[in-house]
């Protein structure tokens, strides 16, 4: 009941009020142009060839980008070039030193990188874009057996490949405008919305499509065993998004003047999965290259492509050492042990036995660099084993794991956030506890 007295709360805050209705708001634009086609196509057709090779890679951008695809709208190439664009740039800051000096210099020097990962984002999106442009030239549906059947393209040509280029151009550079401006005026992370919101849209029609393809053979132990491993996922992905390891902190006891200072407990709170849904959806991106190259005809790419693009033990292993290397990697770019430990001594804080400045640097490094295993293993069983297990019961929910992951995920930070909206404005949070913690954190870039 608490929890509900927190969402009535809501409406009570007008700034809450105002960033939850241009949120929603931007996810309505975004959603209305997934259905809008670029020129010179047929997507019914095109919705076949998708349903036909959506087991790979094409079935994640697809269920990505909520079905902008398979209708090859404005936004088929979704938000995968921004977030390919991030990967890079952060790549370069470990091992680029004018980068990585840029991104000490704090608001300015974030502000500097995120405009070169716009310059990035509309460079990728014009080498995909062509590249899709080229692949769906040759595409086509033989299937005569009540389906859409035909060229996707009408008039094939270098006016149609040009069109096609500036059209997804033009639509990734309007959803990345998007989703920065969800982030800034509205609540949560506006790129992860823009996925959770594609993943979202994709539920229902996977459901319609159980039930169509099992028409007359509906299992109902079946049905019971894939509702329960939903949940048992759902349960476990809360469970480890919240768990943290605190480090107890101590403040030394000084005198100013009359008053007496310091001598208190905090906490400080390591999250287990510090990188959040951030692993696998960077995986799921460098998992996309060799398609893209494959579409240049690039030797060995296709070969490349076909080895990761099915449900192949080779595939389920990259996608595993992927995630675990993204998990250690993200946690080190965005939680600084260095920065955390002068903190800690500016503030005349310590963690007990412990020295203060480099052995304290080192500790919460080592203890970041244990749990953070934990944390990657989890989410490599959380993306990989509930796949495996709706394949034996030929559900059509592509990449299971990794869809819930994200939208729970997502939507934990997002109550997060309502939540630190309706705590500073004194009223009870979404959990019910209103208290606060004291808390000292490295610096995350968002």
């Amino acid at each position: 009941m608490a929890s509900f007295a927190g969402f009535a709360n809501i409406p009570k805050v007008p700034e809450l009020r105002r960033r939850l209705i241009f949120t929603l708001a931007m996810l309505a634009v975004y959603r209305i142009g997934v259905f809008v086609t670029i020129p010179g196509v047929d997507r019914a057709v095109m919705a076949q060839v998708v349903k036909k090779q959506g087991g790979g890679l094409v079935g994640a951008l697809n269920l990505f980008s909520g079905g902008a695809l398979s209708n090859l709208s404005i936004f088929a190439l979704g938000i995968m070039p921004y977030v390919s664009a991030s990967i890079i740039l952060q790549l370069l800051t470990m091992v680029f030193k004018p980068l990585d000096e840029l991104r000490k210099e704090g608001e300015q020097g974030t502000r500097k990188i995120n405009q070169y990962t716009r310059y990035g984002t509309i460079v990728l999106s014009f080498v995909q874009a062509f590249g899709m442009a080229l692949t769906v030239e040759g595409a086509s549906n033989s299937d005569l057996a009540g389906a859409a059947s035909g060229s996707v393209v009408t008039h094939p040509g270098w006016g149609f490949r040009l069109m096609t280029v500036l059209t997804l151009t033009t639509g990734t550079a309007f959803i990345m405008w998007v989703g920065e401006q969800i982030t800034e005026r509205g609540i949560g992370n506006g790129i992860s919305l823009l996925i959770f919101a594609g993943i979202v849209t994709g539920i229902p029609s996977g459901v319609a499509g159980y039930f169509a393809t099992h028409a007359g053979d509906i299992r109902p132990l079946n049905l019971a065993a894939v509702v329960a491993i939903i949940i048992l996922t759902v349960g476990t992905i809360v469970f480890f998004e919240t768990a943290q390891r605190r480090i107890p902190i101590y403040y030394a006891r000084r005198t100013v003047g009359r008053r007496v200072y310091g001598g208190q407990t905090a906490h400080l709170p390591l999250r287990v999965n510090t990188a959040g849904t951030i692993p696998p959806i960077f995986a799921l991106s460098l998992l996309g290259f060799p398609q893209t190259l494959a579409n240049f005809h690039i030797p060995l790419m296709s070969d490349l492509n076909e080895a990761v693009n099915r449900h192949s033990f080779a595939g389920e292993i990259l996608y595993v050492i992927l995630i675990v290397f993204f998990c250690y990697f993200y946690t080190a770019v965005t939680f600084q042990a260095v920065d955390v430990a002068d903190n800690l001594k500016k503030q005349q804080a310590f963690i007990p036995t412990i020295r203060q400045g480099k052995q304290t640097a080192d500790y919460i490094d080592k203890v970041l660099t244990r749990i953070t295993l934990g944390g990657a293993l989890y989410v490599s069983a959380v993306c990989i084993v509930p796949d495996i297990i709706t394949q034996w019961f030929n559900v059509p929910f592509y990449r299971g794991g990794t869809s819930i992951m994200i939208v729970v995920g997502v939507a934990l930070d997002s109550v997060r956030q309502i939540e630190a909206h309706l705590i500073t404005r004194n009223y009870e949070g979404l959990s019910g506890g209103g208290g606060r913690t004291t808390r000292l954190r490295g610096r995350r870039d968002v």
